[in-house]
């Protein structure tokens, strides 16, 4: 068993070669790759052995593992989750107490320098760290312990990759991020509240295919995901450039599917794949819902200003500018458009080709 490749796993589990080549086409998809690239992707990631994966869950909801594990049931996604040695896991694991500890610290000697670390959850500092432990360890200690024998590192959810919720204003815990810790280990950053289950998958399969990390913007994340902004990838953008805005969450404009803009959607400044990959299968997200985006992937969007208020109105002064709002809104809105623009060109720019040579290395 512990020769099987993946691929041979999820033969087991009754994947079809047929499901596993769909799976790898939508996976190039995801990871911004040509079509013709879908068969090297497939041939790399059927060869790869199970890896060792710990997961160290910290100051956190359990938001992240739930939508990885309820998004789809069952889902190929979920096999490829079976299918790594995901030794670890405080929520997902049968092992409890001292056993549970036992068997984090068999597999980190066993796959020292080689396992990969996934982490959600903030770390707590102040005070010695005393506001988050496990098994009497702080949640300090634990991190910088098996990071050391990490081959690689990825900060699960907003909380891991920024500090997320606990790191709001007035930060009581003293929460930081994965990376103010650990400076020595490369590190992925997947935030969302919770991330993209899609995605979470999408960058462990161009882990196992390359075996390096994926081409990463300036706050850690994977360009292929991160790269464009919700509002770009919005299918209410074309209502925002004619100058359309839903006033209230029931009038007509809302019902036709009118930019969310004025109702405090923070798409134009965040970066994240929901516009596209969508959640549950791809049923819906949360702007397709009449809900705007309230900026979760981004760092301090607890701190950001009201989730209702329009990026364009000040955070401390609401009133009067209903009156203001349209002319206010369209010129804010053309000053971020350019500048998510410049933004995307940036990143189209910083983008490297890819070769079959690089499924190799």
């Amino acid at each position: 068993m512990a020769d099987e490749t993946m691929l041979d796993i999820l033969k087991r589990r009754g994947v079809s070669r047929r499901g596993f080549l769909k799976f790898c086409a939508a996976t190039t998809s995801l990871l911004a790759l040509p079509p013709s690239m879908a068969a090297a992707v497939a041939e790399s990631l059927g060869r790869v052995r199970r890896p060792a994966v710990i997961w160290l869950s910290f100051q956190e909801c359990t938001g992240c593992t739930e939508s990885l594990t309820r998004a789809h049931s069952p889902s190929i996604e979920s096999l490829i989750f079976d299918a790594i040695s995901l030794d670890y896991h405080h929520t997902l694991q049968a092992a409890s107490g001292h056993a549970a500890e036992e068997a984090r610290e068999h597999s980190m000697k066993a796959d020292w320098g080689n396992y990969l670390l996934i982490v959600d959850g903030s770390i707590p500092l102040k005070d010695g760290g005393v506001y988050s432990t496990i098994a009497g360890i702080s949640n300090l200690a634990m991190l910088q312990e098996a990071a050391a024998g990490a081959a690689a590192i990825v900060a699960i959810g907003t909380c891991a990759a920024y500090g997320g919720l606990p790191h709001a204003q007035p930060n009581p815990t003293g929460a930081v991020a994965v990376s103010d810790i650990v400076k020595d280990k490369p590190i992925i950053n997947v935030p969302g509240c919770p991330p993209v289950p899609a995605v979470m998958v999408g960058v462990l399969a161009h882990y196992l295919t390359f075996g390096t990390l994926p081409d990463l913007d300036d706050l850690g994340r994977p360009r292929a995901f991160y790269g464009e902004s919700i509002h770009d990838r919005c299918y209410r953008r074309p209502f925002y450039d004619q100058g359309k805005f839903a006033k209230t969450f029931d009038d007509a404009g809302a019902r036709d599917g009118w930019c969310l803009f004025e109702l405090g959607c923070k798409g134009p400044t965040t970066h994240n794949a929901c516009a596209t990959t969508k959640w549950n299968g791809g049923t819906s997200w949360p702007v397709q819902s009449g809900h705007g985006c309230i900026g979760c992937s981004e760092p301090d969007f607890w701190d950001a200003g009201g989730f209702y208020k329009a990026l364009s109105t000040p955070v401390n002064s609401v009133s009067g500018a209903a009156t203001a709002a349209v002319a206010a809104g369209a010129a804010a809105g053309i000053a971020i458009g350019l500048a998510n623009r410049q933004r995307k060109a940036r990143a189209r720019a910083g983008h490297q080709t890819v070769t079959i040579a690089d499924l190799e290395k």
